[in-house]
């Protein structure tokens, strides 16, 4: 894993949630979100690109298993939401088995029709939907990861960064925005945990 050099809070975003605060929250989410008595487990939220981690993985060549990449990025920390953002198409029935799949296996599916561009391509853009969500779910959280190269979502990320809560980001690095790697506490190159998250 490649940590970048920029320390946390670096830019005015050292904003450490409150013991208080942190403490209320994990009484609010109840036993399965607590550690050792008297120790807080670090919260996790992800959020997951879809079409940059389709993109990723088939320059990678490989075939993602995502119960194994939902370990790779919990990596032993409370999971509080692990969201995919997606594009679908309504006449595609294995696409729809997928997203099912997903569903009920740990995460929660937000999903839009594709439209037709001029030139026929397909597209969905869902970066006011993950950038909404990041920002409204960042409170109840110690760390925010992202799954995307998108440097439309670097303003996003950095209001998340100044509420105190740790930025961390995952991608391919020929398809990440330089903007997300900048607010980013912690970058992760898709390419280096490859064999942790491919289909055996």
């Amino acid at each position: 894993m490649h940590m970048l050099s920029k320390p946390i809070g670096q830019n005015g975003s050292a904003r450490q949630i409150s013991p208080m605060k942190r403490d209320q929250a994990v009484m609010d989410e109840g036993p399965a979100m607590q550690g050792r008595p008297g120790q807080v487990t670090e919260r996790i939220a992800i959020f997951i690109d879809g079409s940059n981690l389709f993109y990723g993985a088939n320059q990678l060549g490989c075939e993602v298993d995502y119960r194994r990449l939902l370990v790779r990025l919990t990596q032993g920390r409370a999971l509080l939401r692990a969201y995919f953002y997606t594009g679908v198409d309504p006449q595609n029935d294995k696409q729809r088995g997928f997203l099912l799949w997903l569903r009920h296996n740990g995460y929660r599916v937000m999903a839009k029709d594709l439209i037709t561009m001029p030139d026929q391509s397909k597209k969905a853009n869902l970066e006011v939907e993950m950038a909404i969500d990041m920002i409204g779910l960042c409170g109840y959280c110690d760390t925010v990861v992202l799954l995307s190269g998108n440097g439309d979502l670097a303003y996003a990320l950095n209001q998340v960064s100044y509420k105190g809560v740790q930025v961390e980001v995952v991608g391919l690095r020929s398809m990440v925005s330089e903007s997300l790697l900048t607010v980013a506490d912690r970058y992760t190159d898709l390419a280096e945990i490859r064999t942790e998250i491919q289909k055996p």
